[in-house]
């Protein structure tokens, strides 16, 4: 099965380093350069997992988490919140709203990023096989 990720994200150097590494380790990429384009990608796109920048014009990732996870057909989609601020309280409002990780994008190189989406796509898969723990 392909994984999917989809990169909501609105700094264009950033969509293109990690649109690069994820491409490199096998990942089909879309990316969104703001949250209501995000939103529809994600009904075109069918993602495996999200990544999704908290800062963006027009909708914030909070509000684009919200959606997400109030939608039945998205709000299983394992949600990564990329930041540039340390702790903020973003952190802990975008885990209570339902985020799997929270990532402050100036503390990790994006082939970390990689690594931790690796790990939580092998957590999700493994809870979805009946039987296997």
């Amino acid at each position: 099965m392909e994984t999917k990720i989809l990169i909501i994200e609105d700094d264009p150097l950033m969509i293109r380093l990690y649109q690069k590494v994820f491409t490199f380790e096998g990942y089909k990429v879309e990316m969104a350069g703001n949250g209501e384009e995000g939103l529809e990608k994600v009904k075109s796109f069918q993602p495996t997992l999200i990544l999704l920048d908290v800062m963006m014009p027009k909708m914030n990732g909070l509000q684009v988490l919200d959606k997400l996870k109030a939608n039945d057909e998205t709000k299983k989609i394992p949600v990564i919140m990329l930041t540039n601020l340390a702790g903020s309280q973003d952190a802990e409002t975008a885990i209570s709203k339902g985020a799997v990780k929270y990532i402050i994008k100036s503390e990790y190189e994006p082939k970390d990023v990689v690594k931790m989406v690796k790990e939580i796509i092998a957590g999700y898969t493994r809870d979805s096989v009946p039987g296997s723990k």
